[in-house]
């Protein structure tokens, strides 16, 4: 858990007229106490980005940020929490994703509501440095010599390095042997020990570990080149023509959450993203700062659930 505390309230510009005010006029304005961030584990890109938020939201909200590292709970916790702005979610597809293909406690459309998207990362194919591939077709190629004797690691079902694998194993129509872990940052883990010699995942979290020569990067999932890793073919181009796999991670509240404050701290987050010194240091990462308004990333998210529920649909992906 991080906090950051400022000393003092913070003056506000005028045009948010005394930040927001409350729904009832005898309550203080918003925001009159701390605000939690709820994301997945420590240590992934999530959670760094939930804390480049929390550092820099005080300076314009004049209050304690929180960030709560919560793992696949997080999205059941925000849903079920007051919509009053005083928590928030920053997660990935398996918040919207998962609910429409396993029974959830939550709605993401009817329990969330959207407030920015966050960031976009460069998703890699990593194999361990002990497996004779270097590209895609050299995987194909080992995958068809030794069927069902390669291993992947996944943490959160639904989440990327879950469906970008699935969907590599539809289209190559081989089969990967699935090992499950409690998030993406153990499943890096267990890769980098050998546990498991192959995983998707974004470049933000693990580029240090392929530059030390720990993990193999072989391929981008996008559809063309991307410059957050310039050195990496797709998959496509290097041994699976037509794939491609995008991630986008965003900021959400609890649904009833008055729009006003959705209005606010989607403002405050975006001005955050586009600072430089925000801006640079993920790019290096392997990571793309975005921020967008509620109903432009509402509709991405919406976009991103019909995607699915057609890709699921006519591959078979299994969501257990």
């Amino acid at each position: 858990m991080l906090l950051v505390r400022v000393a003092g309230c913070v003056a506000v510009a005028a045009s948010t007229a005394c930040i927001v005010c409350a729904a009832q006029a005898q309550e203080a304005p918003y925001p009159n106490r701390y605000i939690r961030i709820l994301t997945s584990e420590a240590g992934s890109t999530n959670d760094i980005v939930a804390r480049i938020l929390a550092r820099h939201l005080p300076e314009k909200l004049g209050q304690t940020v929180v960030v709560e590292n919560r793992g696949g709970p997080a999205a059941d916790v925000a849903a079920r929490s007051p919509g009053d702005g005083y928590t928030i979610l920053l997660y990935g597809s398996s918040v919207w994703v998962l609910p429409y293909f396993r029974r959830m406690n939550y709605d993401p459309l009817r329990d969330l509501t959207a407030v920015s998207s966050a960031y976009s990362q460069a998703i890699i194919l990593l194999v361990h440095p002990s497996l004779p591939v270097k590209s895609v077709k050299d995987l194909i190629a080992l995958a068809k010599a030794r069927p069902g004797q390669l291993n992947y690691s996944a943490g959160t079902t639904a989440a990327t390095p879950h469906l970008a694998m699935e969907l590599f194993k539809y289209q190559s129509k081989l089969n990967f042997v699935r090992v499950n872990y409690r998030g993406t940052q153990p499943a890096v883990n267990a890769l980098t020990a050998g546990e498991v010699q192959v995983m998707f995942t974004g470049a933000g979290s693990v580029l240090p570990l392929v530059n030390a020569g720990r993990l193999r990067a072989i391929a981008v999932t996008t559809a063309e080149r991307s410059p957050l890793v310039p050195g990496l073919p797709t998959v496509a181009e290097s041994g699976l023509p037509g794939y491609e796999f995008t991630s986008v991670v965003g900021v959400f509240a609890p649904a009833k959450t008055p729009p006003a404050i959705v209005d606010l701290l989607s403002k405050e987050i975006m001005a955050i993203l586009k600072r430089t010194d925000v801006v640079d240091p993920l790019f290096e990462s392997g990571t793309a700062a975005l921020g967008s308004a509620p109903e432009e990333f509402g509709n991405r998210v919406r976009a991103d659930i019909e995607r699915w529920r057609k890709v699921i649909k006519d591959t078979g992906i299994q969501i257990e």
